[in-house]
């Protein structure tokens, strides 16, 4: 299948680093919703803010603003591991020509004590694992496109972040 691709760049999403921050989950890339709401996981299946809301048995929060406050609250950096690429939409399989976000996330890691980094679903593993380095921990992917994956279950695999959190 030939697709058209878009070269996409990080370059008007900054990363979302609070004080006190003590783990950062990373993202593949942002896409198409995330990037015009300009901020993390905006897309409306996304079941990232579900997942945490569960883990934290909390209210899902609902806009950028309550969703700030909540990553503030829990001590959670957001990014992703690539800073640039060739994609198709915001298909994570069609990714090419990647340049990694390396630079910023060690900035951010120098800057602040991180005691985890965490990637979400294999395109973000990966991009982390081959550019990066090899002490992150694999989340699943909270896209609705990652169907066999129930909420439930993705909240259970969501709550080893809580060993990094409540130490």
């Amino acid at each position: 299948m030939e697709y058209q691709y878009n070269h996409v760049t990080h370059e008007s999403l900054v990363p979302f680093v609070p004080e006190g921050c003590k783990i950062l989950i990373l993202g593949s890339l942002p896409s198409i919703a995330t990037r015009a709401a300009n901020f993390y996981y905006a897309h409306k299946t996304n079941r990232f803010y579900k997942a945490l809301a569960g883990v934290f048995q909390e209210e899902e929060p609902i806009g950028t603003e309550a969703r700030k406050d909540f990553l503030t609250r829990h001590h959670i950096a957001l990014y992703d591991s690539i800073y640039e690429c060739d994609i198709h939409a915001s298909s994570d399989a069609s990714i090419k020509n990647v340049v990694s976000s390396k630079p910023i996330l060690d900035a951010i890691r120098k800057e602040h004590e991180i005691k985890a980094v965490f990637t979400t679903g294999k395109a973000s593993y990966d991009v982390y694992r081959k550019y990066i380095g090899n002490d992150n921990i694999a989340l699943p992917s909270p896209s609705a496109a990652n169907a066999a994956m129930s909420l439930e279950r993705l909240i259970d695999a969501y709550r080893v972040i809580l060993d990094y959190i409540n130490d």
